[in-house]
């Protein structure tokens, strides 16, 4: 079992602090620090090159009202790459399973087989009300199930029909079946999400939380697949700070944190206070808004969550201790890590020259083709 590597595409803008990333600044704009690197394309383009260029297999791309539009934007880039692989974040709910199932099918031509999907449901009630969605959290997931199994029908090219709750069509088909059908990665930690996952994912991800609290879940969600006479891979996202040394990278992580606004702290953890999510939930338990005690587990930093939404954590140390950390979450299941960093630009190459190359030693990475196997010697 090796471990895939892949990167993030701040599709929101970039920076090099944390402000520019806080899920209040999504709410409160005015906390948004000014100098902040705009998604452009050009910009995208960059982080592209580079993530292949340094052997990241793919790039996640989220979803939501706060960034661009993850089809559109990844779509441009295909021509800026040649084999890197795009995990594009869609929300059910929001367009026909059918025309997703075809999206899909098309990307998958027009890229050479290079779709990812990344399955995200949503726990933010009032993200999910600006795009019209007005069901519950437990709903929410029942449609997402759904959703996954209009789309697999349509993906067999054969003529599927379906009639269930929220959804229901007759001889949804595409024009020729993807090839590879793009695996779907999806993440949740309640017990909804899980049943789904359990039916329908190929890889579950998670947040970053200390080993003992992943292997509980990845335990939990082995007996849950196998109840379904199913077997699921298993992702973890999370922040990197990796440097020569350990005092360099903590010295990055400290910096950050001494630039964190207050009021963008506040703004945060009443939002956080207020999420459906139980994920969401669950970062925010591992600092509860204190700035005291960040190191949560050894290199396992939450400093990121007190103003970021989402995955909250970061491996902080060594290229070493770093390459430790992945091996320990590999030895429990972990197959992806979907890593990120601010700059992304400039994260991008800490990692993969500092990090990569230890596993590779080790024996967790597959060789990756092309300029990126310079990298290895």
């Amino acid at each position: 079992m090796s471990v895939h590597a892949h990167w993030f595409l701040p599709t929101s803008g970039d920076s090099r602090n944390l402000d520019a990333a806080a899920v209040s600044a999504k709410e409160t704009p005015h906390l948004q620090p000014a100098a902040q690197r705009p998604p452009s394309i050009g910009y995208l383009a960059q982080i592209a090159a580079a993530a292949e260029y340094l052997g990241y297999e793919a790039v996640l791309t989220p979803t939501g009202t706060w960034c661009e539009d993850a089809w559109l934007t990844t779509a441009a880039l295909l021509r800026e790459t040649t084999r890197l692989r795009f995990l594009v974040a869609l929300r059910p709910g929001f367009l026909s399973p059918t025309l997703a199932a075809q999206m899909a099918a098309t990307y998958q031509r027009i890229s050479g087989g290079r779709l990812l999907l990344n399955v995200v449901t949503g726990g933010d009630a009032d993200e999910q009300q600006r795009f019209g969605d007005w069901l519950n959290h437990d709903a929410r997931y029942r449609r997402t199930e759904e959703f996954l199994q209009v789309v697999r029908g349509a993906w067999t090219g054969r003529p599927f029909t379906y009639d269930g709750e929220h959804y229901a069509v007759r001889g949804a088909t595409v024009r020729e079946r993807p090839e590879p059908t793009p695996p779907i990665f999806f993440g949740g930690a309640s017990p909804a999400a899980e049943l789904v996952a359990a039916r329908q994912a190929d890889t579950y991800l998670l947040w970053g939380e200390p080993p003992a609290a992943v292997a509980e879940r990845l335990d939990r969600m082995r007996a849950l697949a196998k109840d379904q006479d199913r077997e699921l891979q298993f992702g973890i996202r999370l922040h990197v700070i990796t440097r020569d040394t350990a005092d360099a990278a903590w010295a990055v992580a400290d910096e950050l944190l001494a630039q964190l606004d207050p009021a963008a702290i506040a703004a945060a953890q009443r939002r956080f206070a207020g999420t459906e999510s139980v994920g969401q939930q669950r970062m925010a338990a591992l600092h509860r808004g204190s700035l005291d005690a960040l190191e949560i587990s050894p290199n396992l930093w939450a400093g990121f969550g007190l103003v970021r939404g989402g995955a909250g954590t970061a491996l902080v140390g060594s290229h070493a201790e770093v390459a430790d950390r992945i091996a320990e979450y590999h030895d429990l299941g972990i197959e992806h890590v979907i890593l990120s960093g601010h700059p992304h630009l400039e994260e991008a190459y800490w990692f993969a020259e500092g990090v990569l190359p230890l596993l590779r030693h080790r024996g967790l990475l597959a060789p990756v083709p092309g300029p990126a196997a310079a990298l290895s010697s």
